[in-house]
């Protein structure tokens, strides 16, 4: 599959490693107090492997990239939005080279296989935020079951990560974290493999009950609002105009 090479190209993954680890990640650690639990938890992780995270900012890919441990992630690829991103060439251009990223088709109902399953097929590594879209409340909603499917279909387990704080440091409507470097943690729970019988409806919600137990604990520990404490979502607006 030639399209599918670029993802896993070691010209492209040295390139990240200037535009990702040396540019983003120090102007995101810059802005912000950074956090992460769970690295160990990812040692000796090889091929595909799909990560799933709860989504509240702008901020959640670029934790997530550059805070996984390079050995495991440098090739990680990120699902972003095709009618946002892959749309103009400076954008496409911009998440191609921070974030390997990948088009997803929103609301497609073609029958090709999507650019996700050919590269997990082809032990291409790849991270996905089930939500679809940006919480505007930080409270999570219900998890959409691809992420699962995929796991199951091919046999490769499922990355948790837990983001708490991103959305108090950046949240919808803002381009920038708020100043004062505001504190975040990235949690990295233990790989997840669906259980014998066990239905993509149902290894999601297995998923999303452990990022949310994860959310809850991390958040009593930093002072923030657990998700029952948290207003309601209000996204139910279209968001093609940022992507998310």
């Amino acid at each position: 599959m030639p399209g599918i090479r670029r993802y896993s190209s070691r010209l492209h993954a040295a390139i990240r490693r200037v535009t990702q680890r040396g540019i983003l990640k120090s102007l995101a650690w810059g802005a912000l107090k950074v956090e992460i639990e769970g690295e160990e938890n990812l040692k000796g992780l090889t091929g595909s492997y799909v990560v799933v995270a709860n989504h509240t900012s702008h901020l959640d890919a670029t934790l997530i990239v550059c805070g996984i441990p390079l050995e495991v992630g440098q090739n990680l690829s990120t699902g972003v939005a095709a009618d946002y991103f892959f749309t103009k060439w400076y954008r496409k251009l911009f998440v191609v080279l921070t974030f390997n990223a990948f088009p997803i088709e929103r609301g497609s109902k073609r029958s090709k296989r999507s650019v996700a399953t050919q590269l997990v097929a082809e032990g291409v590594p790849i991270l996905l935020f089930p939500e679809a879209s940006r919480s505007r409340t930080g409270k999570m909603a219900r998890f959409t079951p691809g992420a699962a499917g995929l796991s199951i279909k091919y046999d490769v387990p499922v990355v948790p990560v837990t983001i708490v704080g991103a959305h108090q440091a950046m949240p919808v409507g803002r381009s920038w974290p708020k100043p004062g470097r505001p504190p975040v943690r990235l949690a990295f729970g233990e790989p997840m493999r669906a259980e014998p019988g066990e239905t993509p409806v149902e290894f999601t919600q297995r998923i999303s009950d452990h990022i949310r137990t994860t959310f809850d604990r991390t958040s009593i520990a930093m002072g923030t609002p657990t998700q029952a404490e948290l207003p309601d979502r209000t996204d139910k607006t279209n968001e093609k105009e940022d992507g998310r």
